[in-house]
């Protein structure tokens, strides 16, 4: 039923998206499914990396790491933007795009106020792609 997944990480948060990767390496062994681990980055000197290179090292490694302890095929894709707080859907869309995926993966927060003022980075995905999405709460 589904070809490709891909499940977008944010390494900062990488120990809360447990959920996430777990209902998505799930779906990547019961339909035999590649995922691919999608990271958006600036190219400035960051918390988690000193350059992109750097970035996509650790991405990759966290890639490896999934594929080993669930057994199931997944790569790592590294996007670099100017702001990635600004430009994360348009970049996630495009990912969605260039990688073929048909699901997207992806961990997210009990709503709030705020959401309903901004959408969510789920809903906006949703509504602009053909992919399907998969939400999945932590808690």
């Amino acid at each position: 039923m589904f070809h490709k997944i891909m499940v977008p990480i944010d390494l900062a948060h990488a120990n809360k998206l447990t959920k996430a990767v777990e209902a998505a390496a799930g779906l990547a062994a019961q339909h035999n499914a590649p995922i691919v681990f999608v990271a958006v980055t600036a190219s400035t000197p960051g918390p988690l990396a000193h350059n992109p290179d750097e970035f996509a090292k650790r991405l990759d490694d966290f890639a490896q790491q999934q594929a080993t302890k669930y057994g199931i095929s997944a790569e790592a894709r590294t996007v670099v933007t100017h702001d990635p707080a600004v430009d994360l859907n348009n970049h996630l869309i495009r990912a969605i795009k260039d990688t073929g995926a048909d699901v997207v993966v992806m961990a997210s927060h009990i709503p709030n106020v705020a959401d309903h003022i901004w959408p969510s980075h789920g809903g906006t995905i949703a509504t602009h792609t053909n992919a399907s999405v998969f939400l999945v709460r932590e808690q």
